[in-house]
């Protein structure tokens, strides 16, 4: 099938980055090449070297003494307390066992720390949660400095994981990188059933062991939570940027279908290696077009909101510099074509089943919306990553994704999609720069013009609405924007802020119109409630946030893209900016160890990354 003409806005985005990475970039694969070697990289090795990295290898011994083929190196972030990542218990055995059967080898090179943030949540450990990413991406730099490997598989699946490992993986840029999921667990408790729940108990009208239940009942088994969160927006962003097998993203956990992608997996990397003739280094594979092409499958499915982060921090990692334009820009170009909860009531499951990445990358290719001829791992164009894997027996198999909507309520084509633009906007004014997602936000709650209630905390506004000080009264009609400030990264670590959510979403359910204002992030399953997060600068930075005064009129309007303190010009100029206290995030849950972190990071449009600190 062809492929349509590139979309206008598309090309330009592409070529803006380009020119903007022209030196880093260019730097970068220079640095990558130079780090190519003809033979198997652990013959570079002393024998005293070579030996204390054999030593426990047992069978393979001999072929990673003697031999002369690919040794995978497996980064895993395995543990069996997070359900996505306890399927991957098994991968090792079964990689190594596919490895020799291509004639090759693989060792675990190292694990890397995996947190989950839906245990931290709203708990003092979720402040280390975005650092988090950073260390992965130095524990998965330490799990191959021992410099023994010709191909690299990472294993992991949730939030900061799967950036963490990316960010990590390219600074050996020079070795082909295919990343391995565990696939999601099977549809429990429905979403919207589970919000309810939520929300009637942060109203008290529900008891904690119905929370419980409906908690339980939602996350039960082995596999990714089935809500499109950070999670699983990574696993499509691994699809359309081509680091997967095609159609590996939502595959079940624990199948013949799901063991056999593993296997496939392996068997590729040995192919993509130097030491043969179809070489693919992730440093290449990585450039300007798989960047955009992450962009805009994040617009095209409502993703989450946390990719504002870690999609710019990836894109520095491999010389290429973006920012919350060409989000908004090429946002703005791309049709909403998935409804999946929290942007709708399907879980991945169902997305899955309706058509699913397949059918999604179909479209946008279609539509020019997507780069067709980048490096996908699987040695093909992003037309084949569009391919649905099945068992023929027991033979792994690919087939063409439907032409059409197995359920248009999930799934929709770019000539009728649920919106004519994507999920995500960047707002801009007198109080700085911010994300939004829209795509869950009815047009009706879009804009906002209210007083402020101002909190330095998430229990702060908790606790007001407990006490029932934003409930409406004389001389108050209940409008008001939250705003949470102190919540950046240099502040506390940016923790997310979806505690709030249940809480906020009630009052606009009651009647009143409410929308958060922060420095701090939401969740990937930013819901109903219209919300202005990531503001930069920080207020911890000086920023705008800082100035503001409780009962300051605030506009916010989703649709033009502004947010506004309505404070007359003079006053504004003058008001000195208030620095949140910051005494009690320093401390307890391991927080006085990132520091160092919290010092040097740069900025939300930077990536909130601590590694590359403030560079543009």
């Amino acid at each position: 099938m062809s492929t349509a003409a590139l979309h206008p806005v598309v090309e330009r985005v592409t070529a803006r980055i380009a020119e903007r990475s022209r030196a880093t970039r260019s730097d970068y694969l220079a640095r990558m090449d130079a780090a190519r070697l003809a033979g198997p990289y652990r013959y570079t090795l002393s024998c005293g070297n070579q030996a204390h990295a054999f030593a426990a290898s047992g069978e393979d011994k001999p072929a990673l003494r003697h031999g002369h083929n690919g040794n995978i190196g497996i980064v895993t972030a395995y543990n069996d307390m997070l359900s996505a990542h306890q399927p991957l218990e098994q991968y090792p055995s079964l990689i190594r066992m596919a490895a020799r059967n291509a004639g090759g080898s693989a060792q675990v090179a190292g694990g890397v720390p995996a947190m989950c943030d839906g245990v931290t949540q709203g708990r003092a450990g979720m402040e280390l949660s975005l650092f988090s990413r950073d260390v992965i991406a130095m524990a998965t730099a330490v799990s191959l400095s021992h410099d023994a490997f010709d191909a690299v598989l990472c294993l992991g699946v949730c939030d900061k994981i799967v950036p963490g490992l990316l960010i990590g993986a390219l600074s050996f840029g020079h070795l082909p990188v295919l990343f391995v999921p565990a696939g999601p667990m099977p549809s429990g408790l429905p979403n919207k059933q589970k919000a309810e729940v939520r929300q009637r108990y942060a109203l008290g009208q529900a008891s904690q062991d119905e929370l419980m239940d409906a908690e339980a009942a939602s996350y039960h088994a082995p596999g990714t939570c089935t809500f499109y969160g950070t999670a699983n927006s990574n696993q499509m962003l691994m699809e359309v940027m081509g680091l997967h097998m095609p159609g590996t993203a939502f595959v079940p956990p624990n199948t013949p279908l799901r063991s056999a992608l593993t296997v496939a997996a392996a068997e590729q990397a040995l192919r993509n290696t130097a030491l043969g003739d179809h070489y693919r280094p992730l440093g290449h594979t990585l450039d300007e077009k798989a960047v955009v092409n992450a962009m805009v499958g994040l617009a095209a499915t409502g993703g989450s909101t946390n990719h504002a982060l870690h999609l710019v921090a990836i894109a520095r990692a491999a010389g290429h510099i973006i920012d919350w334009n060409d989000l908004d820009e090429l946002s703005k170009a791309t049709p909403l074509l998935a409804r999946v909860y929290p942007n709708g009531s399907a879980d991945v499951n169902h997305f899955e089943a309706a058509g699913g990445m397949g059918f999604i990358i179909s479209q946008l290719l279609d539509a020019g919306l997507l780069h067709n001829d980048i490096l996908c791992v699987h040695g093909g164009d992003m037309r084949q990553q569009a391919r649905q894997p099945y068992l023929d027996d027991l033979a792994l198999r690919w087939r063409d994704p439907p032409a059409a909507p197995l359920d248009a309520t999930i799934v929709r084509p770019v000539s009728a999609p649920f919106d004519t633009e994507g999920g995500l906007r960047c707002l801009h004014g007198n109080l700085g720069r911010a994300i939004v997602k829209i795509s869950a936000v009815a047009h009706a709650f879009r804009q906002i013009e209210a007083p402020v209630r101002i909190f330095e905390s998430q229990d702060a506004l908790l606790a007001a609405f407990k006490a029932g000080k934003l409930d409406k009264h004389a001389g108050f009609n209940g409008d008001f924007v939250a705003v949470v400030r102190g919540q950046g990264p240099r502040a506390n670590g940016m923790p997310e802020l979806h505690k709030l959510t249940p809480t906020l979403a009630a009052l606009q359910d009651r009647g009143q119109r409410v929308a958060l204002l922060t420095d701090g992030r939401m969740s990937g399953a930013s819901g109903k409630v219209l919300a202005a997060i990531h503001v930069t600068p920080e207020a911890a930075d000086g920023g705008a946030l800082a100035k503001l005064r409780e009962g300051d009129i605030v506009r916010i309007d989703a649709e033009a893209g502004r947010m506004d303190a309505l404070v007359d010009a003079g006053q504004w100029n003058a008001r000195d900016a208030t620095a949140p206290r910051l005494q009690a995030n320093q401390h307890g849950m391991g927080r006085e160890l990132f520091g160092l972190m919290r010092g040097n990071v740069g900025s939300a449009e930077q990536g909130a990354c601590s590694l590359f600190g403030n560079e543009a």
